[in-house]
């Protein structure tokens, strides 16, 4: 019994975020490559460059740190594989491809070490939330973990 209960709530879970991407879906999650466009383009306030947590200014290198990348891609493995794909399809939550392009070091990095403090501020998280109906839990990421996590998805977005 407790194994169709689980079946179902998943199936449930799946139907809620569109999962698939199903035909006549107008819904674009933060995965769509247009979104910041879409956001800098439009006349509402919000601000994707504007801060949410301790992170103000990050010094990002035009090239690629691979050491922390890797280390970015082993806290990905244990805290965030399960719920995000490395391309723009959602799982639970949005997929990563080309979230570097359209969100800052500084957002990324706040959301990855305060999620309930973005999720009850940021506009953009909530419309995200609005879609997936699930809150992204807080991991505990230390801030040497997040900007390593940030890291990995520059080298996922194609940063050498």
């Amino acid at each position: 019994m407790k194994k169709l209960a689980m079946i179902l709530s998943l199936g449930i879970l799946m139907a809620a975020c569109n999962f698939g991407g199903g035909a006549g879906s107008d819904v674009k999650p933060i995965s769509d490559p247009d979104a910041k466009t879409k956001t800098e383009n439009s006349n509402s306030s919000y601000d994707p460059k504007r801060g949410q947590g301790k992170f103000t200014k990050v010094d990002v290198s035009p090239t690629l740190n691979a050491a922390m990348a890797s280390n970015g891609e082993k806290v990905y493995g244990v805290k965030c594989v399960s719920c995000h794909k490395l391309t723009g399809e959602k799982l639970v939550g949005p997929g990563w491809l080309g979230i570097t392009k359209r969100l800052t070091a500084e957002w990324i990095m706040n959301f990855a070490t305060s999620p309930d403090n973005m999720i009850d501020k940021d506009p953009e998280v909530q419309a995200q939330l609005a879609i997936c109906l699930v809150r992204m839990p807080n991991q505990n990421v230390s801030d040497e973990d997040a900007r390593a996590i940030y890291e990995f998805m520059r080298k996922n977005d194609g940063v050498k």
